[in-house]
């Protein structure tokens, strides 16, 4: 399929990515990619697919990708952007490379954000071991930013649709402790349990928490002044089940606390999502409430008939059809 095919036709987070990763290879060739879901506010990492030959560094790949403002997907002005390119051929200047890349002889690296007004979906790295990307190959992967954006918020708003759901009901508290290197230090009972629901691991091996690891990277670098954005992260676990991952300091340590992603980050996870308005988020969010047409206009401002319009738009933006098919999919029991 070609990359408009796959991002109109698959559904799935992860197997649009496994599947459009192919099709990028074949437009521009790699060697090797880490591609981050990340939460659309705080633009910090949840969700990873990646083909690295450092995996068993991962943690402190993902230490040192945090911890450098050159390159970093959050200060990019431009979709697509080369590391040969921003450090003039000194790929000594990213701290990444430095540190960890230039012993897998990777000679550059390109960027891809994926980010749109609602927010910030998704970050891609492409390494080559073997010559420099050219202005080209950006182009190529610039073309398909947009049309990929779209389809990582369209994959993102059907993990609302609770039809094969799945409720895991935790007992007790879901808390990981992590080292300032991301070592693994303690963790609840409950939590191996949404680790491997996560990010499953290959038969017989621990999970590896990478969500929890770039939250736990997004609080080093805040305290590093590298930015202000929040160690959070909500991350799909599946069905119609969404957890928030937030990180705190504990002494020389991290907490890593898991939980259930309360109502009103879910509804603004749709929203933004279905590319809600801000009138139309206002809605959305007095919904819940259980309010009539009346009363919902009153809070409002607006007459009767302004409401039945947002909702309408509201029902063709989310493919929902009713306003308790709405609180169903967004309001945590």
């Amino acid at each position: 399929m070609s990359a408009s095919d796959i991002c109109e036709s698959i559904d799935d987070l992860r197997e649009f990515r496994l599947s459009l990763i192919g099709e990028l290879r074949r437009l521009v060739q790699f060697d090797a990619f880490a591609w981050l879901l990340t939460d659309p506010t705080s633009e910090v990492g949840s969700d990873p697919v990646a083909d690295v030959p450092c995996l068993p560094e991962l943690p402190r790949l993902i230490r040192l990708k945090y911890a450098t403002d050159v390159n970093r997907w959050t200060g990019q002005t431009t979709p697509v952007a080369r590391l040969h390119d921003i450090t003039g051929g000194r790929l000594d200047r990213s701290l990444v490379w430095r540190e960890l890349l230039c012993d897998y002889d990777v000679s550059d690296v390109v960027s891809i954000v994926f980010r749109d007004r609602y927010g910030c979906w998704a970050f891609l790295d492409l390494w080559r071991c073997d010559g420099v990307f050219h202005d080209d190959h950006a182009q190529v992967l610039a073309d398909h930013v947009s049309k990929i954006t779209a389809a990582l918020r369209r994959c993102t708003l059907r993990t609302f649709d609770p039809s094969n759901g799945y409720r895991h009901r935790a007992t007790g508290p879901v808390v990981l402790l992590l080292s300032e290197r991301l070592e693994v230090m303690a963790q609840t009972p409950e939590t191996e349990g949404y680790l491997r629901r996560l990010v499953p691991p290959d038969a017989g091996q621990p999970p590896v928490p990478a969500g929890a690891y770039n939250v736990a990277a997004q609080l080093l670098a805040a305290e590093a002044g590298i930015d202000d954005n929040q160690p959070v992260a909500r991350v799909h676990l599946g069905g119609g089940e969404w957890l928030t991952m937030r990180a705190a300091r504990i002494g020389e340590g991290i907490a890593i606390a898991i939980e259930a992603t309360p109502s009103a980050e879910r509804l603004d996870l749709l929203g933004r999502s279905a590319g809600l308005t801000p009138r139309e988020m206002e809605l959305l969010n007095l919904l819940g409430s259980g309010a009539d047409t009346r009363t919902l206009a009153g809070q409002m401002f607006v007459s009767e008939h302004t409401v039945q319009d947002h909702l309408k738009t509201i029902f063709t933006k989310t493919g929902m059809s009713s306003r308790r098919d709405l609180i169903a999919r967004t309001v945590t029991s």
